[in-house]
């Protein structure tokens, strides 16, 4: 059966992008994931198409735009007020279409980090965040943490990264996350790097990795409905 997916035009101060809406198709729905792509993708590349697919089978209903800078064609990302600026008009016209109970926002690298930037920013841009490949630091300078807004974070974090990550070492992210309060779920992808991808001689495949981001999702939901349900202890 054909996966269901809407396209949107969505305003963001005077200009607009584009977004695709696909529905969880496991599930009853009603939790939607605003997920952005990464400096160098789109919102139909490879691998944000592919992330859709498992998540919408994990019980998401999934929410993928551009930036401004690449609606325009351009390869040169905004600067971040700019990416939040959009991130949060693409919130906000997801929240008014599809009025979903539990709202998460996030995405890969660059666009996880505006996404964690705009919930430390402020409390009610979301229920939770769902990270993958965190740019922790640029590659080759663990030096330059990109850290210093993680404490503010109150929501719960599920973040995916893959251990041959050059933008995220491991024993740094772990003193990193020694700061951080929120209920922060760290999920390493072994033999991943940064897009996920995995050598042939570690016995894996890419397959195995985005199937692995599923069933993790998968659970992480199921205990994240459970808490917002619950409410406030």
């Amino acid at each position: 059966m054909p996966r269901s997916i809407s396209q949107w035009r969505i305003a963001v101060n005077g200009e607009e992008t584009s977004a695709l809406f696909e529905p969880a198709t496991q599930g009853d729905g009603g939790t939607v994931f605003v997920c952005a792509h990464g400096a160098g993708g789109h919102m139909e590349d490879r691998g944000m198409s592919r992330l859709a697919e498992v998540l919408c089978a994990s019980g998401l209903d999934v929410v993928r735009f551009n930036f401004l800078y690449k609606e325009k064609g351009s390869h040169r990302p905004d600067p971040m007020p700019r990416l939040k600026a959009c991130m949060n008009a693409v919130v906000s016209r997801t929240r008014s279409e599809l009025s979903p109970r539990t709202v998460i926002i996030g995405g890969r690298s660059m666009g996880g980090r505006a996404a964690s930037m705009t919930a430390a920013e402020c409390r009610d841009a979301c229920d939770a965040l769902l990270l993958l490949a965190y740019p922790l630091h640029p590659a080759g300078h663990p030096e330059r943490l990109r850290d210093a807004h993680l404490p503010q974070i109150e929501v719960p974090v599920l973040c995916f990264n893959g251990t041959r990550d050059a933008l995220c070492q491991r024993e740094l992210m772990a003193r990193t996350l020694q700061t951080v309060a929120a209920p922060w779920q760290m999920h390493w992808l072994n033999g991943a790097d940064h897009a996920f991808h995995v050598l042939k001689s570690s016995g894996r495949t890419d397959e195995d990795v985005f199937s692995e981001i599923g069933e993790v999702s998968r659970s992480w939901l199921t205990r994240l409905r459970s808490e917002i349900l619950a409410g406030p202890k």
